[in-house]
């Protein structure tokens, strides 16, 4: 293993030469692949001989004795304040601290510098599951520190499996709808992989191919990946997803909702059948159990608050309905030096036009959406996160997931959406704010 741990023995193969191989990329060699009208087309499904396969470990949880004194009213009691209901067999303990989870020392050692007290709701039922092995579903609003709660049980699941060879794809896959979202959670994996050397990157589309590429013909233990762009590097044999044991669908139910179900079919279809499979979601609608039900074996079901879509109450956002006229209540929201404020349009056209119009009446306004170039995008969030513009003009690309850490944001919204100041649109559920604190 990279590091300390108190998951016993379970150190890592070192030699591995005479052990199972879970199979190299495939070679380059012969005709250039045919296009064809459908993302995965090229992808066969596999037939896996589990007789075959090498053997991986996933269960490194071990109760802390300080859970194995509390009472079952005891526990339950701390489930309901924290509004934590489970559903499924065999679920452990919450935990109440970050020690009871008993994560290596050089997981601690990150969780200690970023000054985090406790483990959120979702965290603290969410961490013993995952680094039981087994299947789960997540239900939590957004920004609730989902994001740790996958990722640091994927360190300790790699950490505990052979090292990647030449050719070997990821042994953690997280697949996420947007590339705003991928990028935060490849942050995060970052910061907490690097004690252990643990190397991740992020593949989206929207951006040159060749970076992606490499990193990942140099081997990464963590991909976090928009759909669409990891299907063409499958069926290009850019990689592959034999040493995938640990799956993430990140905000499945926003996957849905952009119409990424096939694709996500496809690339399950390349994942070993014994694999882990987390599902993190902000809604449970009939598709996402379905979901669920298709690709998650005997798995547990975590739900912290209500089921409906809702924003984030540990976060002030004030409601300013606004049909037309903006220029009072931007007036009253820019008194304050430290407040954002973020307005969400329908189309690219009005958020073009209306970012023209407020920056010729004097506004530090600039926008996103997605005919931008990613450099672009991540510029704009870069000069919003800092302050130096304080008005984000947006499309639904940002809709969830910046990861703000700002003092006040205001988001900006039309009369039937959700939160804050607005312009415009006309589904709500598409629609609910990200002010990331926890994660």
């Amino acid at each position: 293993m990279r590091g300390g741990s108190s998951y016993g023995d379970r150190d890592r193969d070192r030699g591995g030469r005479d052990r199972p191989r879970f199979g190299a990329m495939s070679g380059r060699s012969g005709p250039p692949p045919m296009k064809f009208g459908n993302p995965g087309e090229r992808l066969r499904k596999k037939r896996w001989n589990m007789d075959e396969l090498p053997k991986f470990e996933k269960n490194f949880y071990t109760e802390h004795p300080e859970l194995q004194h509390m009472s079952q009213f005891e526990m339950e009691e701390f489930r309901r304040k924290k509004e934590i209901t489970t559903r499924g067999s065999g679920c452990p303990k919450a935990i109440t601290a970050f020690n009871q989870a008993k994560f290596p020392q050089y997981v601690m050692d990150v969780l200690m510098q970023q000054n985090f007290k406790e483990p959120t709701a979702i965290q603290s039922q969410g961490f013993p599951v995952a680094l039981s092995g087994r299947d789960m579903v997540g239900i939590a609003q957004t920004g609730s520190g989902k994001t740790l709660a996958y990722l640091l049980p994927a360190i300790v699941h790699i950490n505990h499996q052979p090292y990647l060879e030449r050719g070997d794809g990821p042994i953690c896959l997280v697949l996420a709808p947007t590339r705003e979202l991928a990028q935060q959670v490849q942050q995060v994996a970052y910061e907490y992989g690097k004690s252990s050397r643990i190397k991740s990157t992020c593949v989206y589309g929207g951006a040159p191919k060749g970076p992606q590429i490499r990193d990942l013909e140099r081997g990464v233990e963590i991909c976090i990946a928009t759909p669409g762009r990891l299907i063409d590097f499958l069926e290009s044999g850019k990689t592959n997803l034999r040493r995938c044991t640990y799956l993430v669908l990140d905000e499945a139910d926003r996957m849905l909702d952009m119409g990424f179900e096939p694709q996500i079919r496809k690339i399950v279809e390349q994942i070993r059948p014994d694999r882990q499979t987390l599902m993190w979601s902000a809604t449970w609608p009939k598709e996402v159990r379905q979901l669920a039900e298709d690709f998650l074996r005997d798995y547990i079901q975590i739900n912290v608050g209500a089921l409906e879509l809702s924003a984030n109450h540990n976060i002030l956002q004030i409601v300013d309905v606004c049909m037309e006229h903006m220029s009072s209540s931007l007036h009253t929201i820019m008194a304050e030096k430290e407040n954002k404020t973020i307005i969400f349009v329908e189309t690219k056209k009005r958020c073009d036009d209306l970012t023209r119009r407020m920056r010729r009446d004097g506004w530090p306004a600039m926008c996103i959406h997605g005919d931008k170039s990613q450099p672009e995008r991540d510029w704009v969030l870069t000069e919003f996160r800092s302050g130096k513009a304080p008005i984000l003009i947006a499309t639904d690309v940002a809709s969830r997931g910046l990861g703000m850490s700002a003092h006040t944001v205001n988001a900006a919204y039309s009369l039937t959406s959700l939160s804050l100041l607005s312009v415009f649109l006309k589904f709500p559920v598409n629609y609910i704010f990200t002010v990331n604190i926890t994660e």
